[in-house]
């Protein structure tokens, strides 16, 4: 099982916290798979979202294909999402519930095949935005700070 991640939303896991992660596949058209393997998406705007049963990833950014004539794709149309009935419901459950959304976190294909990984996740707050880059440089201090030592 090869995976090659193409498009990271590394902004999703800094504006909310992510408590549960699930792959969904994707429907595409010809020129979109090969634009996506030429590593030509953007997550950055996206959202996911549960209509009529059906799950959606919206405002995805999936560059036109150079090569295509004009049989190309609109770069952020509305892509299906395939998951099965079960979770759609468990997500329909969850998304209700007041704060929570569904945010594309990753693009990658997996054995050939497009695949997104998406978050249940709540909104941060600007408190625990600080929060969260105040841990992370007291981490990268800690690190830098052992490293040093390990070399005297």
């Amino acid at each position: 099982m090869s995976e090659k991640t193409v498009a990271l939303n590394r902004r999703a896991r800094y504006e909310y916290h992510v408590e549960e992660t699930l792959e969904a596949g994707l429907v595409l058209t010809g020129t979109e798979i090969k634009s996506i393997r030429a590593g030509r998406a953007n997550l950055a705007e996206a959202y996911a979202r549960v209509e009529r049963g059906e799950a959606w990833l919206i405002g995805a950014h999936i560059a036109p294909y150079e090569q295509a004539s004009r049989f190309n794709h609109e770069p952020t149309r509305t892509r299906k999402l395939l998951l099965h009935r079960n979770q759609i419901a468990e997500l329909v459950g969850k998304t209700q519930t007041r704060g929570y959304t569904l945010v594309p976190l990753r693009l990658y294909l997996k054995d050939g095949l497009a695949k997104v990984e998406i978050g249940l996740a709540r909104g941060r707050k600007a408190h625990d935005k600080r929060r969260v880059i105040a841990e992370r440089d007291a981490r990268r201090e800690l690190e830098r700070e052992t490293k040093f030592r390990v070399r005297l």
